[in-house]
């Protein structure tokens, strides 16, 4: 018994005086060099943003339809999808559509379109002759905005719909422009 003792006792005391092979040392971090306050914050290949396009960002897409229809998602949603996409329509047209499909969101909001006449003989194109909202609950991930034509017919010539995200349309709440034309019948 003595012997194991004293055989445990010689090997945990070389234990202790021979040096143990640890880790080895860490490789040093190259450090990055300084970046100019420019060149790190305002990043020169960033795109600037076009309000006079298909707005983006909030959108997965956004069409000029004839209507819509509600369909049953696959998360048993009602999800609005365009019917008949297109940007030419006829002076007698109902109503004209926008629909849309936004990405997940974690605040209600509303979309507002604003119609105005871009180049319509007779009508001021800074006066807007038609407007539509739409509030999107927590769970939407679709809708639409339903413009009426004025005075019950479309005048020909190209509209232009500015498309607002906010609770009160000003400068800031503009994302994005859309158009279409109203051409007679031929």
């Amino acid at each position: 018994m003595a012997t194991v003792f004293s055989r445990m006792l010689l090997a945990g005391t070389a234990a202790l005086v021979l040096p143990w092979p640890g880790p080895a040392p860490a490789e040093e971090i190259p450090l990055t060099r300084d970046v100019p306050i420019q060149e790190f914050q305002n990043k020169a290949d960033q795109p600037a943003y076009n309000f006079d396009a298909p707005p983006q960002g909030v959108f997965r897409s956004i069409l000029v339809a004839e209507g819509f229809d509600e369909e049953l998602g696959f998360r048993r949603t009602h999800e609005i999808v365009p019917v008949n996409p297109t940007d030419i329509f006829r002076p007698d047209a109902p109503s004209i559509f926008i629909v849309f499909t936004v990405f997940p969101h974690y605040q209600s909001y509303q979309v507002v379109g604003v119609c105005y006449p871009e180049q319509v003989e007779g009508l001021d194109p800074k006066q807007p002759v038609t407007k539509d909202s739409m509030y999107l609950a927590l769970e939407d991930e679709s809708g639409y905005l339903k413009l009426f034509p004025p005075a019950d017919r479309w005048k020909p010539g190209r509209y232009k719909v500015e498309i607002h995200i906010g609770w009160e349309v000003t400068e800031i709440s503009l994302i994005g422009t859309m158009r279409f034309t109203v051409a007679q019948a031929g």
